[in-house]
């Protein structure tokens, strides 16, 4: 049971569920009234989302044991509960059933599911220190569901699905750049290449403006090309505003704490945004 109990913590099962539900809603996103017959692929793609999720937070517990062993000790692999040869066969066994499930969907989602996992084990493992191409990467991970999942159910990548996915690339970008704030001084000691550390706070929060404003230029464009219904509006009214109060105030103060408070409630306005297209696929 110990065993079990450490490969269930390595792979992280509340993440996998959350990137599994992004490939359900990405679905829900290109095709709202969902067919029945469709559903063995959305059980697929929610499948290959759970498992290549699996399988890159092993990769990344197993490439970060010697951190773990000085600040995680009771991680699984530092614990000892796993060795690091039984979490690299965990992490090619979850894997496989990834690509796999990703196959019997479409080739397709097969090519996009392989691209996800690159993406993934790049940030894992080299792009973590990066600072802003790992910023870049860690947004392409949130995005790559919501792709994955239009994939799955309509065998293409909606036009509405690439705008929000713009739109979500841009807002966690910025988050992320926010987060480099908060974390500076642990940065610097990892020497992790945030902005925050190359360039100072201020720097940083004038980035992470740039590409929240950059996300809130985009929501007018799916109003513009009639690809949302009217409900889409007074959603993504909300979330534009969020996102431009919030620039305001990370501009004003962007000391430690005052980011800490931005990162949080960017989360919101990102719910909120996504809760605008969902609606917006109403007619």
């Amino acid at each position: 049971m110990k065993k079990i109990a450490g490969y269930a913590r390595l792979m992280r099962p509340v993440n996998c569920l959350m990137m599994g539900f992004a490939v359900i809603v990405g679905a829900i996103l290109a095709e709202p009234n969902i067919q029945t017959d469709s559903l063995l692929k959305l059980a697929y793609g929610f499948l290959t989302g759970f498992m290549l999720t699996a399988a890159s937070m092993t990769i990344n517990d197993y490439y970060d044991r010697e951190i773990d062993a000085v600040n995680e000790p009771k991680r699984p692999i530092p614990s000892g509960s796993v060795k690091p040869k039984e979490a690299l066969a965990v992490a090619f066994i979850l894997t496989i059933v990834g690509f796999t499930a990703a196959f019997l969907t479409s080739l397709f989602c097969l090519v996009l599911a392989v691209i996800a996992w690159i993406i993934f084990v790049t940030y894992t493992t080299i792009g973590k220190r990066s600072g802003l191409p790992g910023n870049f990467l860690v947004s392409a991970c949130v995005a790559m569901p919501f792709i994955y999942g239009s994939a799955t159910i309509a065998d293409v990548v909606m036009l509405n699905t690439w705008l929000f996915v713009a739109m979500v690339f841009l807002s966690n970008t910025g988050r992320e750049v926010t987060k480099g704030i908060v974390d500076v001084k642990g940065d610097e000691m990892r020497n992790v290449k945030t902005v925050a550390v190359r360039y100072g706070e201020r720097i940083a929060a004038i980035t992470a403006t740039f590409f929240y404003l950059f996300a809130v230029s985009l929501s007018p464009i799916p109003w513009i090309l009639g690809i949302v219904s009217f409900w889409f509006l007074p959603a993504v009214a909300v979330a534009d505003t969020g996102f431009i109060f919030s620039s305001i105030m990370l501009l004003k103060d962007y000391s430690r704490e005052n980011a800490r408070k931005i990162k949080n409630s960017v989360l919101l306005w990102f719910v909120i945004g996504l809760l605008a297209f969902l609606l917006g696929a109403l007619k």
